[in-house]
């Protein structure tokens, strides 16, 4: 069954394979990880080619607004992976971040990156 969530993952990997060129063979979906001693699953993680992870995109159903919660939690994670772009999205609206992680500094992005 596909859930509103799985919706806007699966139109958001089409849109990062055929709008914006990211490798298939990057993307990650529903992976696991640790955070704060708890078991988790980030939504998409897409890797650099060198395997490390470069962007990490939270996914929610078209009816949950993306509040600070949201972002929290995605933050939480991407703290964990270190990738350099954070994407929120509820397919709506996409919260766009890139993290300097030698200065601790977030910035606000206007779109997605194109994959590098």
């Amino acid at each position: 069954m596909l859930t509103p969530e799985e919706w806007v993952r699966q139109h958001i990997i089409h849109y990062l394979v055929t709008e914006l060129q990211y490798p298939k063979s990057l993307i990650k979906v529903e992976g696991g990880l640790i955070v704060n001693q708890l078991q988790k699953r980030s939504d998409i993680v897409v890797f650099n080619r060198d395997g490390k992870p470069w962007m990490v995109v939270e996914c929610k159903a078209p009816d949950q607004p993306i509040n600070e919660s949201t972002l929290k939690q995605a933050s939480a994670y991407n703290t964990k992976l270190k990738a350099r772009y954070l994407v929120v999205t509820n397919g709506m609206k996409h919260f766009v971040y890139e993290t300097n992680w030698e200065t601790s500094t977030t910035t606000a992005l206007a779109s997605m990156p194109v994959y590098q």
